[in-house]
């Protein structure tokens, strides 16, 4: 099984139109990825690239969707706690960093979770309802 970079799936689903040293960066990272060899991607790269993506390139809410969720898809990537990250892109689906959604997902089997984030974090979790509940320390 080979491990996935940022750079390598930053390749694969992003096109930077005329640099030369990236589309063949493109080629290799598509080989690679289309080559049905066990793969294997983590929970912190798949938040890089979306930042990578939202924050370098501009991606929408959904083009990252897309994205994560082809990655999900491809049967032979294996993806780190694959149903935390799925809880997390349905709740950055419906508004939430997806950090926070994917801090959020991870801690589904504790009682509740701590954040000082009220307004943008606490309160959108507990509204929704999604388990564990998150709480504001005091």
């Amino acid at each position: 099984m080979i491990g996935l970079d940022t750079n390598v799936l930053a390749r694969y689903y992003i096109q930077d139109e005329g640099d030369e040293e990236a589309e063949k960066q493109r080629l290799a990272a598509r080989r690679l990825i289309e080559s049905g060899q066990p793969l294997m991607v983590c929970k912190t790269v798949l938040l890089e690239l979306e930042w990578v993506m939202r924050g370098y390139y501009g991606f929408s809410t959904a083009e990252i969707a897309s994205v994560l969720n082809h990655l999900l898809a491809l049967p032979h990537v294996s993806v780190e706690d694959r149903d935390a990250v799925r809880q997390a892109l349905a709740c950055h689906a419906a508004g939430l960093d997806l950090a926070d959604a994917l801090h959020h997902a991870s801690y589904r089997d504790c009682d509740s979770m701590a954040s000082f984030d009220d307004r943008k974090f606490a309160r959108r979790i507990n509204r929704i309802g999604l388990a564990p509940a998150v709480m504001v320390p005091s």
